[in-house]
C-alpha cells in the first residue's frame, strides 16, 4: 500500500499598503525536515539543512512515503493519505 504526504502551505499577500495588495494572495509551500528524529517546519531551508536532514519534504510538493514514515508524520499531526 502506498501513502502520500503533501507539505503544508500558507496563503500570503505581497507587502504594500495599496488596497489591491490585500486582495492578492499566493500559496506558498512549507518545507518539513526530520532532524535527529524530530520534525520541524521551515519556510526557506538552506542546502545544508536539507542535506543534514534524515528526511526532507520540500514545500509545495507531494511525496510517496513508507508506512513507517506515515506513522511518524501522523504522530506529530500531519495528514497522510492512502493512495
Amino acid at each position: 500500500m502506498a501513502y502520500q504526504f503533501t507539505t503544508p502551505t500558507v496563503s500570503e499577500g505581497p507587502a504594500g499598503e495599496g488596497r489591491l495588495f490585500s486582495r492578492y494572495r499566493l500559496t506558498r509551500g512549507i518545507t518539513v525536515l526530520k532532524v535527529d528524529g524530530v520534525y520541524y517546519e521551515t519556510r526557506y531551508p538552506s542546502s545544508e539543512e536539507v542535506e543534514a536532514a534524515q528526511e526532507a519534504y520540500i514545500g509545495g510538493y507531494t511525496y510517496i512515503v513508507s508506512a513507517a514514515e506515515k506513522a511518524g508524520l501522523e504522530a506529530v499531526g500531519y495528514t497522510v493519505e492512502t493512495v
